[in-house]
Formats: C-alpha cells, sequence, structure tokens
C-alpha cells in the first residue's frame, strides 16, 4: 500500500507549519530532536485525525489529476498519430499503418494468455486492416518470469523470430523458465550466443522499461490493456469488441 508515504507527505507539510511557527519565539539554533519529532507527529494524529485524513485525500486528488492530464496528452498525440506506438517495437499485420492497435502484456499473466487467443484470432481476420505492436509491460511484483521472458522475447526479435517466440511463450506459458527459453531459441534456429547477450544486455533492459514507463503513462495498470489508434482499453477483451472498435474507427468516429 501506498498510504503511509502519503500520510508521511501530509505530516511532513503539518511539522513544516507548526515548526516554522514555532521557531519565530525560539532561538535560531533551536531543532527538534527524531525523539521529539517523533512525539510531535505522534501529538498530530490523535489531535488531528481527520486533518491527516483530509490531506491524503487531497494529496491523492492532485496526483490521480495530474495523472490524468499526462495520460490524455499521450492518448491525444496517439489520434493525432498512431504510428508514435511502434518506435522500435515488433510489428505485424498491416504495411499502411494506419490503424494501429498496441498491446501491453506480460508473458507470465494467465489473462494475457487468454487476450493473445483473442488479439490472435482478431489478426487473421483484419490483418489487412490492422497493425498489432507488442509492449512488454512485466508485473515483476507478482511474476517471477515476466522479466526474463521479455528480455529473451527482446532477444528473438534481434534475430527476426519475436512474433514466433511471442506465440510460444503465451501458448506453453506453464513451461517458463530458463531451459524453455533456451528450448525455443534452438527451435527457432536462433544464434546462441548472440540470444544469450542480447537478453542479458542494457538495451533488453532499456527497451522493456521504455515500454512499461509508456504504460504508466497511458494509464496502464494491470495486463493486458491495449490502445487502438488513442481508444484505450483494459482487460481480456471479446472479438467482436474489438471489431466494432475497429468499425467505428474506420467510420471515423
Amino acid at each position: 500500500m501506498r498510504l503511509k508515504p502519503l500520510i508521511w507527505s501530509a505530516l511532513a507539510a503539518l511539522l513544516l507549519v507548526i515548526t516554522s511557527c514555532a521557531s519565530l519565539g525560539q532561538s535560531a539554533n533551536a531543532q527538534l530532536s527524531d525523539t521529539q519529532l517523533e512525539t510531535k507527529v505522534l501529538e498530530i494524529i490523535r489531535k488531528n485525525p481527520q486533518v491527516i485524513i483530509d490531506s491524503v485525500q487531497s494529496y491523492q486528488r492532485s496526483q490521480a489529476q495530474q495523472e490524468e492530464k499526462l495520460r490524455e496528452q499521450v492518448l491525444s498525440q496517439i489520434r493525432q498519430e498512431p504510428k508514435l506506438l511502434l518506435r522500435n517495437s515488433p510489428v505485424t499485420g498491416s504495411s499502411s499503418q494506419k490503424i494501429i492497435l498496441a498491446e501491453f502484456s506480460d508473458f507470465e499473466c494467465p489473462f494475457c494468455a487468454r487476450g493473445h487467443a483473442v488479439v490472435k484470432e482478431f489478426m487473421a481476420k483484419n490483418q489487412k486492416d490492422v497493425t498489432l505492436v507488442f509492449k512488454h509491460f512485466p508485473l515483476a511484483e507478482i511474476h517471477q518470469q515476466a522479466q526474463p521472458a521479455a528480455y529473451a522475447s527482446w532477444a528473438a526479435m534481434q534475430q527476426g523470430k519475436f512474433w514466433e517466440y511471442y506465440d510460444a511463450l503465451f501458448e506453453q506459458q506453464n513451461r517458463l523458465g530458463e531451459d524453455f527459453y533456451l528450448e525455443l531459441a534452438n527451435n527457432f534456429k536462433l544464434d546462441i550466443p548472440k540470444f544469450n547477450r542480447d537478453r542479458q544486455s542494457a538495451e533488453a533492459k532499456a527497451a522493456v522499461k521504455k515500454d512499461f514507463e509508456l504504460g504508466k503513462s497511458l494509464g496502464v495498470r494491470g495486463t493486458p490493456s491495449f490502445v487502438m489508434n488513442g481508444v484505450f482499453f483494459s482487460g481480456v477483451p471479446n472479438v467482436s469488441d474489438l471489431e466494432a472498435l475497429l468499425a467505428q474507427i474506420k467510420a471515423g468516429s
């Protein structure tokens, strides 16, 4: 939970006011010891519980407003120029790149595996109209293999085998691990020394991190999440929902 840092931020602001006011009647050298500071914090909590709650809620609202403003700015840019989502990421489908579906996903997430099946069916029907771009969003806190799988897929991309690797990771998700990554690399006839260098490289980590940061700026909080020409949605979609959105985009609505 992020509540504790928020409370301490609010308390710090309150203490700044209290100690600044008190210092007017004290010597310029007077300092609060750690024990005194802790005592004052506890005293403030006991005497002003609602003030603390209000401060935290105000801070949360301010943060949410800032995040929403940034999100709208980024989505607005993507609506104007969908190709901004491509940038060195693996792409498949339409070469026209006029309608772009960005998939933010985690190779260990079971919902992402379900989402992958839906996206694959959708793209099989609409690959002449839609360009699919994959964006890494590994939830490393809860999925131990999310980042290693992301780095391995990035390394496969360096040898032109991302989409084959991507399908295999999702379709055999229960096998994620070092042995499986190497098995796939051999199956796809990759240069193994290069594959190992690439997946362990600073470039791989930077690329995955860049995707993750982009996802956060767009409001991605869980996986899978998607953006189609600036329209954001999260969770496992239905093929019919994707096709309805595609029809709206084609119609210019």
